[in-house]
């Protein structure tokens, strides 16, 4: 897959695989995702992903006990920041450097797959549009795909 040179300043940031793909069909925008889902929204389809996480038997045993909030608050602040809803992510943690912080887990095909499946139930229960997930799906599977650190 092929990405655009102009990414917004991403690559710059070391963020370069979050540019958009040549081609991408997505039908909103981060703008426009953001308007539509608000940080409510976005802060409830977290809350479901990470209720379908506590009891995956793959990805689960990832997250240490006791820190279930912390991760969901952290990926909240994530996409909310991704969007261009908010720049708290970056006033708490600071760049997001996703590879280095996801290294300690093995990730391959598998634990990127359930991850986007859970990712896509959570989407489905909190009732995302079909137009905010022409932006969503994609951009979730590349920042999955590029979280691997496993082949296979």
């Amino acid at each position: 897959m092929d990405f655009k040179v102009n990414d917004g300043g991403l690559a710059g940031m070391g963020l370069a695989f979050l540019a958009e793909p040549v081609g991408w069909n997505r039908g909103m925008n981060e703008s426009q995702v953001m308007a539509e889902c608000g940080e409510d929204g976005i802060r409830r389809m977290v809350a479901a992903f990470y209720r379908r996480v506590r009891t995956d038997e793959l990805i689960g045993p990832m997250y240490p006990e006791g820190k279930w909030e912390a991760a969901e608050e952290r990926l909240a602040e994530f996409l909310l920041y991704r969007l261009g809803g908010s720049e708290r992510y970056l006033e708490m943690r600071g760049h997001p450097r996703l590879r280095m912080r996801h290294a300690p887990f093995r990730i391959g095909e598998a634990e990127r797959d359930r991850w986007l499946e859970l990712m896509s139930q959570a989407m489905d229960e909190t009732e995302v549009s079909a137009a905010a997930r022409g932006f969503l799906d994609p951009f979730f599977a590349q920042v999955a795909d590029f979280m691997r650190n496993q082949a296979g």
